[in-house]
């Protein structure tokens, strides 16, 4: 019988197993990939400023590989992120800190809770702590040193984070115009409300999101939509034609 990274019935899988809880996801770590201290070192590669919704969803988009993936496959592929990373230091010739690599695992974690508590319902200190648990052997796998053992340190650990590791700066300001040239105005306003509403109190004060008031009931009608079967044409209109088929794709059936 096949073991697999994540168990079946985790809740971990429930979270990541839909495509408007990842987009969610995604959104969280839009906001917090351009505050952070070290984003400089996404665009040594010139990859996140030439397309930062294609280079962050694939980031998303490999965290739900490994969730869903076979055991073995799913140590290839984080051995497989391990490398990539070792390889833009050595290009660098520079070492990426510890604490940048905790914080990508961290907003992972973060974001699937609430994302899943902002559409779904709200989570048990077991099923967070579950959460923290599949991430956790993520980043032993990468060997990050200064890792949390238990969901409680971990809950200090991110707190701290955040107060250390993020500032605006010119890669802020750059790429969120480079968002709102890649959405469209309406959803990059649609991101930004999303942001507003998931993200914590530092990283929304720092980029300034105000509440408009409108997504509540936008989001209430999408709920409504979802239990009735008809959220796909909606989920449709929403997504940018460049990555429809690929986040449609994250629903798993």
């Amino acid at each position: 019988m096949e073991k697999y990274f994540v168990d079946k019935n985790s809740i971990v899988r429930k979270i990541w197993g839909k495509a408007d809880t990842v987009l969610f996801i995604f959104a969280g770590a839009a906001a917090e990939f351009a505050l952070n201290k070290a984003v400089d070192w996404l665009y040594f590669t010139g990859r996140l400023p030439a397309d930062p919704l294609a280079r962050l969803f694939s980031t998303v988009e490999y965290a739900g590989h490994i969730i869903f993936s076979e055991e073995q496959n799913a140590l290839a592929a984080i051995d497989r992120i391990t490398a990539i990373h070792q390889d833009v230091e050595k290009k660098r010739d520079d070492k990426i800190p510890d604490w940048a690599y905790r914080d990508v695992l961290y907003l992972l974690i973060d974001y699937s809770i609430r994302s899943y508590e902002l559409l779904e319902t709200r989570l048990t200190e077991e099923e967070k702590r579950e959460v923290f648990e599949v991430f956790l052997r993520v980043g032993n796998r990468m060997h990050l040193a200064g890792l949390p053992v238990n969901y409680a340190g971990w809950v200090v650990s991110r707190e701290e984070h955040l107060e250390k590791n993020l500032i605006k700066s010119e890669f802020t300001t750059d790429l969120y115009r480079r968002y709102k040239k890649h959405l469209g105005s309406i959803r990059y306003a649609i991101l930004k409300q999303v942001q507003f509403q998931l993200v914590p109190t530092r990283v929304s004060g720092l980029l300034g999101l105000k509440n408009k008031y409108w997504l509540n009931p936008l989001l209430q009608l999408y709920k409504l939509f979802r239990i009735i079967k008809l959220d796909t044409p909606l989920k449709s209109a929403l997504l940018p034609p460049a990555y429809k088929a690929r986040i449609l794709q994250l629903d798993i059936k």
